[in-house]
């Protein structure tokens, strides 16, 4: 047993990656297939399938792996998703909920935002026995409080976008949803980046400046966006030249992919970048719908790759060194946005649907708070910052594990999903 157990690990550390991405493919194949058999969310499947081979449980999937070699895997979804989001806003859809949208995306994730940090900083200074003005309440406890407020302001497109296709969502609810959800990781960037600015300057004892917190966050976010808007605009001039559909397929990806990769080079968002790029396609580019139906058919086994591999970013003893931390995240983000939700539905005078079902379907957390915390996580010491990204990716699996079935409730409940 113990030489099967040894060939084992030597093979898992020699394999090429190139087997896992094909075990990867399959084995989410799998379990989306046994999660409709349970009536769930088939990102839930992949979650769990992806839990089940983390290097904490089977350990099919090694550490370097699943945190270095297949990285690519979630830069080529979070691209391919936030260019999905982008193409859901078509002007004329903006024209019509545009107000509805940017009152309940402001709403909600500045709830999330301040009950989040309102909640942590009270749990620290409890805790700890600590002042508002002691020290290492003001360099440690108060920015972690702050930063981990910013990223829980962001809403999952991944997880949403899955369920709305898989159910074939469509309807009031569904259109807003989708505008919020695009809306709503712009901000959580916006907020981080000015977040970390000032956490920076109160862990570090130094003083605030306008450029750290203001300036550079702006630039890096037109950066973003000019550079999604100039591929978008020559899009519109190159695919003339494309006429074959099954050509489409390769210059739309390439688009994404290069998107995607020359934001990752500059260090601005691939998602902004992505998102704009969409935008441009869907608003100005003719035969766009051409264009998103063959990013489409290349979604899903992406989507299951990504959330696999989510899953097997879980190591059981995060829940038990942080399982306190995270509940704490997860119960004033949740209570966050769907007070936010609401108040922003109704000073925006949306329709009822959208006011009772909106706040349920805007709980997923996933790629972006992880990639947040992992950027932010150079604040603070290595114990400290070890903390802080225990429990966000512990709170992380509780909402991806959880918010599906809520997604599902809400647009069933509205009547915009087509059971199965």
């Amino acid at each position: 047993m113990e030489l099967i157990d040894l060939n084992l690990l030597e093979w898992r550390e020699t394999a090429h990656p190139l087997v896992f991405l094909g075990l990867l493919l399959l084995l989410s194949y799998a379990g989306g297939k046994l999660a409709n058999h349970f009536k769930a969310p088939r990102v839930t499947g992949y979650l769990i399938v992806g839990m089940l081979l983390s290097p904490s449980a089977l350990g099919l999937f090694h550490e370097r792996l699943v945190k270095e070699d297949l990285t690519l895997v979630t830069d080529i979804a979070l691209s391919i998703i936030a260019f999905s989001i982008g193409g859901s806003l078509g002007l004329a859809k903006v024209k019509r909920l545009g107000k509805q949208i940017l009152w309940i995306t402001l709403a909600e994730a500045s709830g999330a935002f301040l009950v989040v940090t309102a909640l942590l900083t009270s749990a620290f200074l409890l805790l700890h026995g600590l002042t508002p003005f002691a020290p290492a309440f003001l360099t440690l406890y108060l920015p972690m409080a702050v930063l981990i407020g910013a990223l829980s302001s962001a809403t999952a497109p991944a997880a949403t976008l899955a369920i709305i296709h898989e159910y074939q969502a469509k309807g009031p609810l569904t259109a807003i949803l989708l505008g919020v959800v695009a809306l709503d990781d712009g901000l959580a960037i916006l907020f981080f980046a000015f977040s970390s600015a000032i956490a920076h300057s109160l862990a570090n004892q130094a003083a605030i400046t306008w450029s750290s917190t203001l300036v550079a966050p702006v630039l890096s976010i037109l950066c973003s966006l000019a550079l999604g808007g100039a591929f978008g605009l020559a899009l519109r001039k190159l695919i003339r030249f494309v006429p074959r559909s099954k050509a489409l397929f390769g210059v739309m990806i390439g688009a994404i992919f290069l998107v995607g990769g020359l934001a990752l080079s500059l260090k601005v968002s691939p998602l902004l970048a992505n998102m704009m790029l969409g935008f441009v396609v869907t608003n100005f580019v003719a035969r766009h719908e051409d264009l998103f139906a063959v990013v489409e058919n290349f979604e899903e086994p992406i989507f299951g790759m990504f959330f696999t591999l989510a899953g097997a970013h879980l190591d059981f003893r995060v829940i038990a060194a942080a399982g306190g931390l995270a509940l704490l995240i997860t119960l004033g983000r949740f209570a966050g946005k769907m007070v936010g939700s609401y108040l922003g539905a109704r000073i925006s005078d949306a329709p009822k649907t959208v006011r009772n079902y909106l706040s349920f379907a805007i709980l997923p957390q996933a790629g972006i708070a992880v990639g947040l915390v992992l950027n932010g996580r150079e604040i603070f010491s290595a114990g400290q910052a070890e903390l802080m990204v225990n429990a966000v990716l512990a709170a992380v699996i509780i909402n991806e594990l959880l918010s599906p079935f809520f997604v599902r409730f809400a647009l069933i409940r509205a009547g915009e999903a087509k059971c199965r």
